[in-house]
C-alpha cells in the first residue's frame, strides 16, 4: 500500500509561532480536536469551546499534556449570542488578541424531507448555518486589529446531492455562500475568510449518524478508497489559516475528489 493509503502524521514547522487561535466545537475525537492539536504542534496558543463540559475538560487536559502552547477554553453554544460574546471576552482575557477563528461547529443527521419535522430542520440550520454566521459576526471586530483569518468547516454536500441530507446540505451550502460574501466585506480590513469542504472524515461519532453500509459506500467513492483522517482535514484548515494561503479569500477547498 502506498502512502496515500497510509498517510504519515506531519511534524510541526512552527507555522503559527506565538499566534492565538480560537476553535469552536473542539472537544471529542473529530476535526475540531485534531485541529486544536495541530495548531499547538505548529506553535500556537489555543482557546477551544464545546457544548459538553466533561468532554471539554478532557480535551483541555489532553491538549495541555502536550506541553506546547497555552490551552484554555470555555463552554459555548454557537446558537446563543450571549454565550458567543462571553466566549470571545474570555479568550481575550487570556490572550492580547486573536489571529484566527476556526468555525468548526456543525450538526448533521439523516432524514428524508417528507419525514422531517420542523424541529429537526431548525436544529441543523441553527447550529450549522446560523451558528457559523454568529461566530463570524462576532469574530470580525476582534480580527480587524490583528488582520486575522476565519476558516469555516463546510462540506462537499454543499455541492453534491445525497438523499436524506437535505437539511445538512442546505446548511453547508449556506456556509459556503457566507464564506464567499463575507470575505468580500472584510477584505479591506485585512481579514481573510475561507472554508474547507470535507467529504468523509472518519471519527467514532460518524457511526451514530450514518449506517455502516452508507459509510462503506461513501468510502468506496473516494479517490483513495478511504475516508480522511481528521488530522488530514485539520492540515487543510491550517493551510487556509496560514500565510501560505495569503492570496486566498472567499474560497472553498474540497478535501477530496467528491466535489459533485
Amino acid at each position: 500500500m502506498n502512502n496515500l493509503m497510509n498517510p504519515q502524521y506531519p511534524e510541526g514547522r512552527n507555522l503559527f509561532k506565538d499566534q492565538n487561535i480560537l476553535i469552536t466545537a473542539a472537544a471529542g475525537s473529530g476535526i475540531g480536536f485534531s485541529t486544536a492539536k495541530r495548531f499547538l504542534e505548529e506553535g500556537a496558543n489555543i482557546f477551544i469551546s464545546d457544548v459538553h463540559q466533561g468532554r471539554l475538560d478532557e480535551a483541555i487536559d489532553n491538549l495541555r499534556l502536550m506541553n506546547k502552547g497555552e490551552v484554555n477554553g470555555c463552554l459555548c453554544n454557537v446558537t446563543n449570542d450571549k454565550e458567543i460574546e462571553a466566549m470571545f471576552k474570555d479568550a481575550l482575557s487570556y490572550y492580547s488578541n486573536l489571529n484566527g477563528v476556526i468555525n468548526n461547529a456543525g450538526l448533521g443527521g439523516e432524514s428524508l424531507l417528507e419525514n422531517m419535522s420542523n424541529e429537526a430542520w431548525d436544529l441543523v440550520m441553527n447550529v450549522t448555518l446560523n451558528g457559523a454566521m454568529k461566530i463570524m459576526r462576532a469574530a470580525i471586530p476582534v480580527l480587524k486589529e490583528s488582520q486575522g483569518v476565519i476558516v469555516n468547516n463546510a462540506s462537499v454536500l454543499g455541492w453534491r446531492a445525497q438523499a436524506g441530507q437535505s437539511h445538512y446540505a442546505a446548511a453547508k451550502a449556506g456556509v459556503m455562500a457566507l464564506t464567499r460574501c463575507v470575505a468580500l466585506e472584510t477584505v479591506n480590513h485585512g481579514i481573510r475568510i475561507n472554508a474547507v469542504a470535507p467529504s468523509l472524515a472518519m471519527n467514532p461519532h460518524l457511526s451514530k449518524t450514518s449506517s455502516d453500509e452508507l459509510i462503506a459506500e461513501l468510502e468506496s467513492k473516494e479517490a483513495f478508497g478511504r475516508g480522511a483522517e481528521p488530522w488530514e482535514i485539520a492540515n487543510i484548515i491550517l493551510f487556509l489559516a496560514s500565510d501560505l494561503s495569503s492570496y486566498m479569500t472567499g474560497e472553498v477547498i474540497s478535501a477530496s475528489s467528491q466535489r459533485a
